[in-house]
């Protein structure tokens, strides 16, 4: 898996904007979710075509939105489409009633479905089915998607109202739980009809163990099984989720031209015809011709990328994100990927497990021009790709901070009275102050650009070998392998951190968030479910056990409140570099016993009463825990001929009208796929 997500409770944790910047940073807020603005600087000063094909690839990016709410529920474009004709026609926009509405298609906007975007428990509305119920029987027929429900608002009642409102229907998007059966019990879209063990029968009658270079199994298809027979509904143009696929080709096919070279041109023809077949092995082809293409200013990922919404790491969901390079800022991130060799000879794991040539490693910074699907609202702040571990060996991989997201969060934390409320003492916040953002770019420039890139699977190890685990392992390897390297003398000598004690920052940060300020994002009484979340804890719990005989990190408490106080930060280091040494091996190995020994360890179990105190403390601060974020709009500007020669960019669109408006001109699938 390779996505980094905004991590620091501290970071998703803000009020409106920095005073010293005119730019609104914030959009709107309801329930435990904030919307955000990022800006785009620099895109004025692009060139006439790169602005053109920004555009033409920020449309292929929005076309895919309900590709997203499909996978992640059957029934969330029935619901989020009954929602919106509802809000846009219920007489009384006042009433208490249709205000909880407001708030619960906000909701499922941003979490492109019924489950949170994080958690992925359901949530549920504070509204009452009758009162849902008359809204449905008091809107329009020719606003309601009744075509899939025999024209009868009746059957469209019958259908969603469960998958609303009860509490034993479709609970949780990815479950997890040890013990249970994956597949039966998640909620998702990506299964139907079959078991976790006819699951893995299907796929392991389809490997072959001697193949070096095999494809992601199951990686754009839906497993289905119907009159006993169990086949694959494959994601493509003519196959499932066709129409929405067919808009995506479009405007690729209107980008191609625009290409800044021969090889971001064969990359955009190698996708389109990826999604053209749906074939696997051209969409390796597609990825090696993508990390191949260190020369174009402007990027862009498009398609059926990551696997977190499968419990078993399979099933992609789809995404993309148009980016071009902040060329400043990319000098940072050149000098860790050119000496991506000495820190993986330098790694305190295991010979075997390093690689003896580090291979195409490039990294970048980027500035985000567009969001879309499982990228948007909630976006990543870092990704590296791809995810195939043997095109990852033999051609490299390409990681990209986003610094414009970054930026964007730590412009409007400013001021919110987090530190003063966690942070143990005044010098630890100093330290925070003066180093946290550059701290936390080098980490995930780290964790992206080495972190998942480092270390090899020893032969015949399958990809796929810690199952359920293997999110929280490889999110927990990049991390650690981050935060061994952020504190090594290596990076003042390179120019990246500005003196020996900055790394301390980080260091601080990710244990405070690790044991404590995470828990914050988590319901009272509940486990931690999802990967990135897994990972932090496991870590920041090791360290804190391991740790404890010489006090090298400890909770101590302070007028009835819990902090984290760390007394030894090399001895931290120390922890760190064995850690990771185990956690490589686990990778390399396969071990899916000493991966689930640790995860169900350290990272799921939550203590109930720090989690009730981290709680209420954070209650008091009055802060959304989950940021999100609206696009920039993008306005062709067209000659007396019909052409464009520019395109303008602005940010003053709400997050309802864009919501709306995508709802209205990027919505081309029909509800029951």
């Amino acid at each position: 898996m390779a996505q980094t997500l905004a991590f620091s409770a501290e970071a998703a944790s803000n009020k409106t904007s920095d005073p010293n910047d005119k730019f609104v940073y914030s959009v709107d807020k309801f329930g435990d979710l904030e919307v955000l603005r990022y800006k785009v600087p620099g895109f004025e000063d692009l060139t006439l075509n790169q602005k053109k094909l920004i555009y033409f690839l920020s449309q292929a990016a929005l076309e895919g939105r309900d590709i997203l709410f499909d996978q992640n529920n059957k029934y969330n474009l029935t619901i989020r489409k009954t929602l919106e004709a509802i809000y846009k026609t219920y007489p009384d926009k006042k009433s208490d009633d249709f205000k909880k509405l407001e708030v619960y298609l906000k909701r499922v906007w941003f979490s492109n479905g019924i489950h949170h975007h994080y958690a992925t428990d359901k949530f549920y509305p504070e509204f009452s089915k009758d009162f849902f119920t008359q809204a449905v029987k008091a809107t329009s027929d020719k606003e309601l998607p009744l075509y899939a429900y025999k024209n009868s608002k009746e059957e469209l009642l019958k259908a969603i109202l469960p998958v609303m409102f009860d509490t034993n229907v479709y609970t949780k998007r990815v479950n997890q739980a040890n013990g249970q059966d994956l597949i039966v019990t998640s909620a998702n879209n990506y299964y139907e009809g079959v078991t976790e063990k006819e699951v893995d029968d299907f796929y392991n009658n389809m490997r072959d163990p001697k193949d070096t270079t095999p494809i992601s199994y199951g990686l754009n298809s839906k497993l289905v099984k119907e009159n006993g027979k169990i086949y694959e509904k494959v994601w493509k143009l003519g196959g499932m989720y066709s129409p929405a696929i067919e808009k995506i080709i479009f405007w690729l096919e209107k980008a191609e031209p625009l290409a800044e070279n021969d090889q971001q041109k064969a990359v955009i023809k190698s996708l389109i015809s990826y999604y053209k077949t749906g074939d696997l092995k051209t969409f390796d082809e597609y990825s090696i011709l993508w990390v191949k293409d260190l020369d174009s200013r402007i990027d862009f990922v498009n398609g059926f990328i990551e696997t977190y919404g499968d419990p078993l790491g399979m099933k992609a969901s789809w995404e993309s994100i148009v980016n071009f390079k902040n060329l400043e800022a990319t000098k940072r991130a050149e000098i860790i990927s050119g000496n991506a060799q000495w820190f993986e000879d330098h790694s305190p794991v295991n010979n075997k497990f390093k690689k003896k040539e580090v291979k195409g490693v490039s990294a970048k910074v980027i500035t985000t021009a567009i969001l879309g699907g499982d990228c948007f609202p909630p976006t990543p702040i870092g990704i590296n790709l791809p995810n195939s571990n043997w095109i990852r060996q033999m051609h490299g991989s390409k990681s990209v901070t986003i610094e414009n997201i970054t930026e964007a969060y730590d412009k409007a934390a400013k001021g919110n009275g987090f530190r003063e409320e966690f942070v143990w003492s005044q010098k630890e916040i100093d330290i925070l102050n003066n180093y946290g953002f550059i701290t936390d770019n080098i980490h995930t420039d780290l964790h992206e650009c080495l972190g998942h890139g480092s270390g090899q699977l020893l032969p015949g190890v399958s990809p796929d070998a810690l199952r359920a685990y293997g999110a929280a392992i490889e999110e927990a390897r990049a991390d650690l392998f981050g935060l061994y390297y952020e504190a090594d003398d290596k990076l003042v000598e390179l120019g990246l951190l500005p003196n020996k004690e900055a790394y301390k920052a980080e260091y601080y940060s990710y244990m405070m968030n690790g044991l404590m300020t995470q828990l914050m994002r988590i319901e009272l009484g509940n486990n931690i479910e999802e990967a990135h979340m897994r990972n932090r804890q496991l870590i920041a719990r090791w360290i804190l056990e391991h740790g404890a005989k010489d006090k090298v990190v400890e909770l101590k408490k302070r007028d009835g409140k819990t902090y984290v106080v760390i007394n030894d930060y090399q001895k931290m280091r120390g922890l760190i570099g064995e850690l990771l040494a185990e956690i490589q091996r686990i990778k390399s190995e396969g071990d899916f016993n000493a991966a689930k020994n640790l995860i169900e360890t350290y990272a799921v179990k939550v203590d109930p009463i720090l989690h009730k105190e981290v709680k209420e403390r954070y209650a008091k601060l009055h802060l959304a825990p989950y940021k999100g974020f609206t696009n920039p709009i993008y306005e062709p500007v067209y000659d007396k001929k019909g052409e464009i020669n520019d395109v303008k960019i602005r940010y003053d669109e709400t997050f309802v009208q864009q919501m709306l408006r995508y709802s209205k001109e990027h919505s081309h699938l029909n509800v029951n796929n």
